[in-house]
């Protein structure tokens, strides 16, 4: 549909260069140009109803022209030669350098994808969505406990082509599903709720060949179980295990921006200037690895045309690189590591994480819980806050579980996990060999942009975390 589009106004490679060279006459750096063609809808169940279904498309350019620190940016959304004029001229309007950037030839050099380049919305039809909407709820109304049930399924597709004055002219075409199960259950009068979910860069199709739907279900119910049993957290500073999987958002807000390129250029991180430093325990490796395939933080080209990588951020404690896009990259004299994302065609790239997470360790979960007299386990977190600057964060534990003399006691509700990002680094004793990736629900949210990412780890062990609780005996 890109193809088609840039046809119906006129546009091709030709045209597209002298646009570009419009934008680089006054550019000193760098500049791009971002198309972008997307379609996406979602369909939403409640009280046993699919009540609402949304359906959108959007198509637009952007126009960057980069300088030193500078940048100029503006978008259209109507792709006809005049408007992306005024765009350019708008964006170019930054810098009046007469020595504006050599403007190289393109040369589109085929990746290899991460994915399928087919349009996911049409893989069911509507009935179909609605089916499997129905049967979600079906399912889990068969638990007595459960009083309500939401659920949704959401699509998207987009198509981009990227050209730069360095010569990039790539196009990539991107998938995206995802699947999102709520209940609420009661019992003697107390309520509890929670979701699961999942999805990637695959089709409809493949939620019903693995029965996710089903596995969605018992899960969502499992944890909102667990929550009726659950009693008061402790409060204090004692070791804290967390499971492998989504508790690697942790990791993420804590550490993996802090590793973001912007924030250690300006040293308003709390890892500037450490690289090849010992930052964490020699347990720990630490990658983000934008190239695993189907993933939901996956990319074939970043949003620079640059191919993702798996770049070793923290190897056996040492801090190894940052991530950057071609801006901040330049400006601190190293490589982009392809990880320059921005949310649509009507905003800038910046540095952003993909899939980031922890690599296996060698230590067993078992021996872990056998090595903590009073602590916590926590297997699933809510959100959380994380200031860059000083690497302190805030997160809620929505499942956790009290351990006493090695074993697991209980579960337990209201857990607040404190601490500052890279102090629990290296108070990390343990780290397990059952690395797992989270769903593929994953959600990144910076200067106002959100974009895609996804998290893991395997379970580890952190000798001592500040716990917020309700209960400071239980």
């Amino acid at each position: 549909m890109i193809e088609q589009l840039l046809d119906d106004h006129h546009l091709n490679q030709e045209t597209v260069y002298s646009l570009l060279s419009s934008l680089v006459s006054k550019t000193p750096d760098y500049a791009d140009l971002y198309f972008q063609y997307s379609v996406a809808e979602s369909w939403f169940l409640e009280e046993s109803i699919v009540k609402s279904g949304t359906y959108n498309i959007s198509h637009g350019v952007g126009a960057r022209s980069v300088n030193g620190e500078q940048t100029g940016f503006a978008y259209s959304d109507d792709l006809n030669r005049d408007a992306i004029e005024k765009a350019i001229d708008f964006a170019k309007g930054v810098s009046n350098s007469h020595s504006p950037a050599p403007m190289q030839t393109f040369q589109s050099i085929p990746e290899i994808a991460k994915y399928s380049n087919l349009n996911p919305l049409g893989s069911l039809s509507s009935q179909e969505k609605v089916d499997f909407l129905n049967r979600i709820d079906a399912l889990a109304r068969k638990e007595p406990k459960v009083k309500q049930v939401s659920a949704s399924i959401s699509g998207a597709y987009s198509e981009v082509l990227i050209a730069s004055s360095d010569g990039v002219y790539q196009k990539d075409y991107r998938p995206m599903v995802r699947v999102s199960v709520s209940v609420i259950v009661e019992h003697d009068g107390r309520i509890e709720s929670a979701s699961s979910g999942g999805g990637g860069r695959y089709d409809y199709r493949y939620f019903i060949d693995h029965n996710l739907d089903e596995i969605y279900v018992n899960e969502a119910i499992r944890q909102a179980l667990v929550a009726l049993e659950s009693k008061g957290a402790p409060a204090g500073n004692m070791p804290v295990i967390l499971g492998p999987g989504w508790p690697g958002v942790l990791l993420h807000e804590a550490i993996g921006h802090g590793l973001e390129g912007d924030f250690n250029r300006k040293g308003s991180s709390v890892f500037t200037d450490r690289i090849g430093e010992q930052v964490a325990s020699s347990k720990c490796s630490i990658v983000d690895n934008g190239t695993l395939s189907n993933r939901r933080g996956s990319l074939t080209i970043d949003d620079e045309g640059t191919p993702t990588q798996n770049t070793m951020l923290i190897e056996n404690g040492i801090l190894n690189s940052y991530l950057f896009d071609k801006m901040n990259a330049k400006l601190m004299g190293v490589e982009s590591t392809g990880n320059g994302r921005r949310e649509s065609y009507a905003h800038i790239p910046m540095p952003r994480m993909t899939n980031t997470y922890m690599l296996n360790g060698t230590d067993h979960i078992d021996d872990m819980i056998a090595s903590v007299d009073e602590g916590i386990y926590a297997l699933n977190f809510d959100g959380g806050q994380v200031d860059i600057t000083s690497g302190k964060f805030v997160f809620s534990a929505n499942e956790a579980y009290l351990i006493k003399n090695g074993k697991i006691s209980h579960p337990i509700k209201g857990a607040t996990l404190i601490g500052a990002g890279d102090e629990v680094l290296k108070k990390i004793s343990m780290v397990a060999n059952d690395l797992k990736l989270d769903g593929g629900i994953g959600v990144c949210g910076k200067d106002g942009q959100s974009v895609p990412v996804g998290v893991g780890q395997p379970s580890l062990k952190i000798d001592e975390l500040t716990v917020g609780g309700t209960q400071l005996n239980p």
